[in-house]
């Protein structure tokens, strides 16, 4: 029985690898064509988030089999707490990829097109970067790298400060349309939000291992689980 378990954990562990692997490529995708102001590709990322709400529906239904059809030690039961938890944060860096390719899609060179905000580049860096390690983080049960993930969440949000600071200069200095302004401001927060939710996801890696969130116990009644 319990090797079934483990293999169940295992298969566990390769979904996430691979849903990982799909918002990783999505939001690359989305930041590489914001960035060449490539449409077609975003069009692509729009259609292609379908991909990561089904792998999210997959993990999910496994580890609700899981809860219902064993009877998981403490360990066990943070993990896959915590796996549920982590796929819901990744699923909606997926959503806010495909928000950022969206508004690329649907602009067009001579109307409506976002600023060329100096912030944005070095932001698209960070939070890929914060995506992968935090799910290397969790993957690896590696502490350590999840708590460098949630240290570098400040210095995204110095990023977005600054964009939101160079956004009211430009406006301030030249004549930009409302709809570029818009685009402007929403791809920045769409940027800030992901590396909140690269956050989260480190946040969970921590907890899988711990139990604890946010500095608070989550399982107080962990202990009255059969560890062995």
């Amino acid at each position: 029985m319990r090797n079934r378990f483990d293999s169940q954990l295992e298969a566990l562990n390769r979904g996430i690898i691979e849903m990982g692997a799909l918002v990783e490529d999505s939001l690359k995708a989305s930041i590489d064509a914001l960035l060449a102001f490539d449409r077609e590709t975003a069009k692509k990322i729009v259609v292609g988030d379908k991909e990561i709400d089904q792998k999210m529906k997959e993990i999910e239904t496994l580890c609700l089999r899981l809860l219902l059809s064993q009877q998981p030690v403490a360990r066990d039961l943070r993990l896959i707490s915590a796996s549920l938890k982590m796929v819901g944060d990744l699923e909606r860096i997926g959503d806010q990829a495909a928000d950022i390719a969206e508004i690329v899609a649907g602009c067009t060179d001579q109307d409506g097109t976002p600023l060329k905000l100096a912030a944005i580049p070095p932001m698209g860096i960070d939070v890929l970067k914060m995506l992968a390690q935090s799910i290397d983080a969790f993957v690896r049960k590696d502490l350590k790298l999840a708590k460098i993930v949630i240290e570098s969440d400040d210095d995204v949000d110095f990023l977005f400060r600054s964009a939101k600071r160079e956004l009211v200069e430009t406006i301030r200095k030249t004549e930009s349309d409302a709809e570029s302004i818009i685009h402007s401001i929403m791809i920045a927060k769409y940027l800030e939000r992901i590396g909140d939710h690269a956050m989260n996801v480190a946040q969970w890696a921590i907890f899988a291992e711990t139990g604890t969130h946010h500095g608070a116990n989550l399982l107080n009644g962990a202990d009255d689980f059969d560890e062995k």
